[in-house]
């Protein structure tokens, strides 16, 4: 199966328990293609059976709305369509990161690939 993470406007989660059934349901919006959708794509979402506690704990903290990076795992659903498998949420601005300290290391790294390679061959100082 593929692995692909997305971001995402977070709508709702929805958790249903019962008797031996334990299934969380994320709802999360897209950008409208203009012809079936307007205003927010609709995208309805299962979350895998491992990752539960995890992704309901991580939706709790979320605003409506609010942009999230969701990985899933693409499984193959009804007419060989995708069919994504949730399997981690969180806020985007967690993702990128907000603090000086991701600053400061992302200059560091910045400043690492921008170094002077050296190219060609250097004339031999015993022969200048």
């Amino acid at each position: 199966m593929a692995r692909t993470t997305m971001e995402l406007a977070f709508i709702s989660a929805e958790r249903v328990k019962f008797d031996n059934v334990d299934l969380v349901k994320l709802y999360l919006g897209d950008e409208p293609d203009g012809e079936k959708d307007l205003g927010v794509s609709l995208l309805s979402m299962q979350v895998a059976e491992g990752s539960l506690d995890e992704v309901w704990a991580a939706c709790k903290g979320l605003d409506v709305l609010e942009t999230v990076c969701v990985t899933v795992e693409i499984d193959r659903g009804s007419k060989n369509a995708g069919k994504f498998i949730v399997l981690h949420v969180e806020s985007a601005k967690a993702a990128r990161g907000t603090g000086a300290a991701d600053t400061a290391s992302e200059a560091r790294k910045l400043a690492a690939q921008q170094q002077a390679k050296p190219t060609g061959t250097q004339p031999d100082a015993a022969k200048a």
